[in-house]
């Protein structure tokens, strides 16, 4: 069981110098979701680079059915840590506040969101 943060396009104007990955991953993510594995896709709700409406545009082409639709989840300091959005197969989760290295930017929520990922466990959609 991993938790990959894959690159749904390039982040970098260098991109023309990789060889060795394809343009998108989307392929990739099609096939673990058919597969059966779960699927979670994060980022930083300030990052400039990769923004959070260019990913959700970018998820859209899946097709994907929304199970539940965005929702805050919360931090064990009963803030608000970001939103979710639950596709079939699929969850993609923001982190509030975070650019594009979220570990670097909020590295309690990013272990928050890789302890829930890990436990199978859907993040707090309350303060608790």
């Amino acid at each position: 069981m991993e938790l990959i943060r894959v690159r749904l396009f390039g982040c970098s104007d260098n991109i023309t110098f990789w060889s060795d990955a394809p343009s998108s991953m989307l392929p990739l993510i099609k096939k673990l979701i058919a597969e059966g594995l779960r699927v979670w896709i994060y980022s930083g709700d300030t990052d400039g680079r990769i923004p959070v409406t260019s990913t959700r545009y970018t998820l859209r082409k899946l097709g994907l059915k929304t199970i539940e639709e965005w929702t805050p989840w919360f931090t064990n300091h009963q803030q608000v840590g970001g939103w979710t959005i639950e596709y079939e197969g699929l969850t993609f989760v923001t982190i509030r506040g975070a650019g594009h290295e979220v570990p670097s930017f909020k590295p309690v929520q990013s272990l928050q969101l890789i302890r829930h990922f890990l436990d199978n466990k859907k993040l707090p959609s309350g303060p608790y």
